[in-house]
């Protein structure tokens, strides 16, 4: 590994740590998100050059500081720092708990009141220590574009005067789900895409994070879970003609075995200790489609009962496409489709390609494959992914 990668590396660790240190502190989060971001480019420049200082945390804060300084000279910032000093002179003189700001960064990144694009972007940006370049690569739009958003979620932030603290316990519950969701969406951005890889590992980081600060919390356990079982795959996606290759025919002896065994042994302890959620569930049928030898040997009623028991947890047309898969494998694929065709004018689905694929694909099992070709060919043109529109064009033109 490069000293460069590894720098890069450590400063992603270390920008939350920094960022929420400095929060805490100010009180300011858009000013000391861009004094953070000057530090750690100035780091990014000099540490490979002349190593890592010995409190790299320290050194980080010493140049955003400089940085809030020279920004705050004007007789107004002044007057502001002093009628304030009393309360940042007391935040100073606490230990930097950088668990606790991490998690409280964690949640103020993901507040109810900015888009969901936007907690996308400032996750990545403050929590993930990712460059709005390096973001803006990730989501294929304009850097400027990118920088727009976070800009407007920072005065999001500064306009609705949320303050950096943890939410009161009340609304932990629900600002945790919203914090979950957003690290599986990046995720799922990532792994969806396999052009955009760095999300997924991203997430995963970003999430281990999160289970080292709430290690009793059985979601974030679960989350965790599904991200490592589902990553596991990874090397198995693209075939060694580049093309995509669905679950049963990927080469298992190209997944993870070391990712499967933690994913594993991370479930089984949140499914005996805490209640049963969402992500639980569905890391649990990643772990029958893991542990299964061969394709043939995958437990499908197992997996169709926890479809069943998710459906009920988690309500949504998504569930109801998957369930229709699994129901084709246990009961048959006239089975599968008939529950298909109850979820297939859903609004949430109209403009993607999910229900013409899983249809041409039960179709297929069926025998029916005029039908079957006509819906590959409709999700071809609906996907967005070049890799998935080769994938079905492909699947078409093979029948």
């Amino acid at each position: 590994m490069s000293s460069n990668t590894a720098v890069e590396g450590l400063l992603r660790e270390l920008a939350p740590q920094a960022l929420g240190a400095l929060a805490r502190r100010h009180g300011q989060f858009d000013a000391c998100e861009d004094a953070v971001q000057e530090a750690l480019l100035a780091a990014a420049l000099q540490w490979p050059k002349d190593g890592v200082p010995e409190s790299p945390v320290a050194w980080l804060l010493t140049v955003a500081e400089r940085r809030l300084t020279d920004e705050w000279r004007s007789e107004s910032a002044r007057r502001r720092r002093e009628e304030n000093v009393a309360l940042l002179d007391a935040a100073g003189s606490e230990p930097v708990a950088w668990g606790d700001d991490t998690l409280t960064l964690l949640f103020l990144c993901c507040h109810p009141a900015l888009s969901a694009p936007s907690q996308l972007a400032l996750t990545l940006r403050a929590v993930g220590g990712l460059t709005t370049a390096e973001i803006a690569s990730a989501f294929l739009v304009p850097e400027a574009t990118m920088a727009q958003r976070i800009s407007r979620a920072k005065q999001t932030i500064k306009a609705s005067g949320i303050p950096f603290a943890l939410p009161p316990p009340a609304e932990r519950g629900g600002r945790l789900r919203v914090v979950l969701q957003v690290l599986y969406l990046i995720f799922n951005e990532g792994y969806t895409d396999l052009l955009r890889t760095e999300l997924a590992t991203e997430a995963v980081r970003l999430t281990r994070l999160l289970h080292g600060l709430l290690p009793e919390e059985g979601e974030v356990t679960g989350l965790l879970a599904l991200m490592l079982l589902t990553d596991a795959r990874r090397a198995a996606r693209l075939g060694d003609d580049g093309m995509l290759v669905p679950l049963a025919e990927q080469r298992r002896d190209r997944w993870d075995a070391a990712q499967i065994a933690e994913g594993v042994e991370l479930l089984e302890r949140a499914l005996g200790a805490a209640p049963t959620g969402p992500y639980q569930l569905q890391a649990a049928i990643a772990a029958l489609h893991d542990e299964a030898p061969t394709a043939a040997e995958t437990d499908w009623p197992q997996i169709l009962a926890l479809y069943w028991v998710l459906e009920r947890v988690m309500p949504n047309p998504i569930v109801t496409l998957n369930r229709a898969v699994a129901v084709a494998m246990v009961e048959g694929p006239r089975a599968g489709l008939q529950l298909l065709e109850t979820v297939a004018g859903a609004e949430s689905l109209a403009q993607t390609h999910r229900v013409d694929a899983v249809r041409g694909h039960l179709l297929e099992l069926a025998g029916d494959l005029d039908a079957a070709r006509e819906c590959y060919r409709r999700a071809a043109r609906m996907t967005t992914s070049v890799l998935e529109q080769r994938y079905l064009a492909l699947r078409a033109a093979s029948l």
